[in-house]
């Protein structure tokens, strides 16, 4: 008798059972892999089995149905298990799948899941589904997803390819997508655009944002005659995310001080009378027409500013160090478009009018770069926990300039002057906030009057964006019988208006208001502005409900006055 192989019977008997498990799997469909969420938005549909009352031609034949519907979503991109098991149902093919949170951040029970074919990935980068979007809300196209740089631009309502994207958000959202663009001349060319303003259809993104009523009310806001600002209904009200900077808290109540060049780096008398008075916010000059500081930004676009900036890095790091050490809070000044020493190496980007203006045009995006960059370095070499951007606007002449017909704006993509603000005030809060500092913008106290600005200003387009609005009220501009000599009702009348303004608003800007801090008229003082008509003009914006705060305004930062005034900055 022939001797059994007792090792080669436990070998042959462990691989029988190893093949009748696999075979036991694959019969019940219970083999599994891990995979992601996928879709065409942030949530993906998830399905169970309910049953549905068949509808039956004849009494007694109707029966209940086995049906998947849907049971909840998941966050795009969240990890799943997903089994080899499948129905199909209407021509589509579902998997069961095996969750652990919903969306909303309830759990599943004890359903059986699924989730069709297409909505689960192998991969993460492979989750995201979209091959067109569409612009909600007009968008700047950047050459790359961690840079300033723009490509382009595209208005609302435009079609996008999407050709890729940057990253994928934990809320499932997609940051920036990668898109084509039509780059003239016959050529599409990629950049890249921010996910919040895009849209899944033509229809949604062609509709006007109402759901406070921004846009009945913009709609009917006009002038009596045309001022070629632009209409307030093509500007955008969807309200912008102003999300919470990591380490670097927002002053929503500012008593602050201005502080022009010189006083940026003399600090000593300054910083005395702020620990004197409680003064919690500073505004320093980093750009006025001229620049305070060399910078290397201005030394590559803007040498003239370079060649005349008044103070190295190193002095102004010294200055900006001692009022940081004051513990206040720290806001850079940036006068954006009026600018005749970068008009000087850039008169293309400059309006013509005659000839050059000297004014470098809010249509540029050349000029948007420089400023934006030059508040990034600000940011990034100072420790500015904001920056404000003052002459956000066309000049004083553009209503001559556009009814003569014979001005060049450099229009590029046929934007309205109003538009161009509030297309510039979209890039700089997102790359400012890239950068960890919130942002300001300055307006003339005429932008809160119901119409749009001949120079662009619209008060509402741009409060629905920035985190402080800083008008300037001041009291010997306004028209009628020496309004200067009484600042709480020449104020008043005013903050009224604006308050209207901010409350066209789901979620306005904190109105921080500059004030007249110097003798009257500034023509000729006769005058004197003390603490008491200051405190006056602060009385009065509180009154009417613009309680973000004051600034002073002191071409010279006068100590002297600033020492007369120290009762304002008291808490």
């Amino acid at each position: 008798m022939k001797k059994i192989n007792t090792g080669a019977l436990i070998l042959i008997s462990i691989l029988l059972i190893a093949i009748a498990v696999v075979v036991y799997f694959v019969l019940l469909g219970q083999w599994h892999t891990t995979a992601y969420a996928a879709g065409r938005t942030n949530t993906v549909a998830v399905y169970s089995y309910a049953d549905e009352a068949a509808q039956g031609t004849e009494e007694g034949s109707g029966e209940a149905e086995h049906k998947l519907t849907e049971t909840g979503e998941v966050v795009r991109g969240s990890e799943i298990v997903r089994y080899r098991q499948a129905v199909e149902q209407d021509g589509v093919t579902y998997h069961k799948v095996n969750v652990e949170t919903f969306a909303d951040g309830t759990e599943p029970g004890d359903a059986e899941l699924y989730m069709t074919e297409e909505s689960t990935a192998d991969l993460v980068d492979d989750t995201v589904l979209e091959t067109e979007v569409y612009v909600r809300t007009p968008a700047t196209i950047y050459e790359e997803p961690d840079s300033p740089d723009i490509a382009s631009f595209a208005a609302k309502g435009t079609k996008l390819e999407v050709t890729g994207h940057d990253r994928l958000q934990d809320n499932g959202y997609i940051n920036m997508y990668k898109v084509s663009y039509d780059a003239g001349d016959g050529k599409t060319a990629e950049g890249y655009v921010y996910g919040k303003y895009m849209t899944d259809t033509q229809e949604s993104a062609d509709a006007p944002y109402n759901e406070h009523g921004e846009y009945d009310t913009a709609k009917d806001d006009g002038f009596r005659f045309e001022l070629y600002g632009g209409e307030a209904k093509d500007l955008d009200f969807y309200p912008y995310e102003r999300t919470a900077i990591k380490d670097n808290e927002f002053c929503t109540y500012a008593r602050a001080m201005y502080l022009n060049a010189y006083a940026a780096v003399h600090p000593e008398q300054y910083v005395e009378v702020i620990k004197e008075s409680g003064c919690n916010a500073v505004v320093i000059d980093l750009k006025d027409g001229p620049l305070t500081y060399k910078s290397e930004v201005a030394k590559e676009l803007a040498p003239t500013a370079y060649k005349n900036a008044y103070v190295t890095p190193e002095e102004l790091k010294k200055g900006v160090d001692a009022y940081r050490e004051a513990g206040v809070y720290l806001i850079g000044r940036i006068v954006t478009f009026n600018d005749s020493e970068y008009a000087k190496d850039h008169p293309d980007d400059c309006i013509k009018y005659g000839g050059s203006s000297g004014w470098p045009s809010a249509f540029s995006r050349n000029v948007w770069e420089y400023n934006v960059k030059l508040a990034q370095e600000a940011v990034r070499e100072f420790g500015f926990n904001e920056i404000q951007f003052d002459y956000v606007r066309f000049p004083e002449s553009t209503y001559e300039m556009s009814r003569s017909g014979k001005a060049d704006f450099r229009n590029k993509y046929g934007e309205s002057k109003a538009q161009a603000v509030q297309n510039f005030c979209f890039y700089a809060a997102d790359q400012l906030r890239e950068s960890g500092a919130y942002i300001s913008v300055d307006v003339f106290g005429e932008s809160a009057y119901s119409y749009v600005t001949a120079y662009g200003q619209y008060w509402t387009a741009i409060s629905n964006i920035v985190d402080a609005i800083s008008a300037m009220p001041y009291t010997d501009h306004f028209s009628g019988d020496r309004p200067w000599e009484d600042p709480y009702s020449s104020v008043k009348r005013w903050a009224k208006k604006a308050q209207k303004q901010q409350e066209r608003l789901q979620d306005p800007a904190v109105a921080r208001t500059w004030i007249t801090g110097y003798n009257t008229p500034h023509w000729a003082p006769t005058v004197n502005y003390d603490e008491g008509k200051l405190k006056a003009q602060i009385k009065a914006l509180e009154k009417c409900g613009l309680d973000g705060g004051f600034i002073p305004w002191n071409a010279m930062s006068d100590i002297g006055k600033y020492r007369q005034y120290k009762g304002i900055w008291a808490e």
